[in-house]
């Protein structure tokens, strides 16, 4: 981390050591991740036997805004917990590629849209205990239809929903995937500070029915 990466607070906190990995073994490797184990030395100085989920991908995903302040919305199937989820559209970008060029495709291969403007949102750690997964994801308006082409493996639903049901339904926890509850919430504070073009914040603030 550089220092510039770390917040006002922490300016002059004196840090533990850093972990130590003494040695690494690959226990499993796939397209889209390995999973290693380190003989480590933890900041305490204890020894630790440490394993690491090491994607090959940044996750990457975008809420896309229509001008009436409605978000489009995607759902699918996922097999790890065996549920049903309503996201905003997501996918993987390989290390070697630009993200914000993985999240363009990802936006035309799920949802249809292609977008004339986008602002960051978030760049996460996904689950920094025993992943390396970042996360980066998006706001995009100015949408416009584009074909769409999923992954074989996936059947899209595609839903568009006012911008204040979303969070309605994350806090009723209908809405799960991380990645769209922290962009919903980013998204809600950019409208509030005027980090998004006016008329489009007033339109997604305001309550439809």
């Amino acid at each position: 981390m550089r220092k510039t990466d770390e917040p006002k607070w922490a300016k002059g906190l004196a840090k533990p050591p850093a972990w130590r990995s003494d040695g690494t073994e690959t226990v499993f490797d796939s397209p889209w991740m390995a999973l290693t184990r380190h003989p480590a030395t933890a900041p305490t100085g204890m020894k630790a036997d440490y394993a690491v989920v090491r994607f090959k991908n940044v996750g990457t995903g975008v809420l896309p805004v229509h001008d009436d302040g409605t978000v489009t919305l995607v759902g699918q199937q996922r097999f790890a917990l065996a549920n049903y989820s309503w996201e905003m559209p997501e996918g993987g970008a390989p290390l070697d590629e630009d993200p914000f060029d993985g999240v363009r495709r990802e936006l035309a291969e799920e949802a249809g849209l292609r977008a004339e403007h986008w602002a960051p949102a978030l760049k996460v750690e996904m689950s920094n205990s025993i992943t390396d997964e970042i996360g980066m994801t998006w706001i995009a308006w100015g949408l416009s239809p584009a074909p769409t082409a999923p992954d074989p493996t996936e059947i899209i639903a595609v839903a568009r929903v006012p911008f204040l049901d979303l969070l309605d339904e994350i806090g009723r926890g209908t809405v799960r995937d991380g990645l769209t509850v922290a962009t919903a919430y980013r998204a809600y504070h950019m409208a509030m500070v005027g980090e998004l073009p006016q008329a489009l914040a007033q339109a997604m603030l305001r309550r439809v029915g």
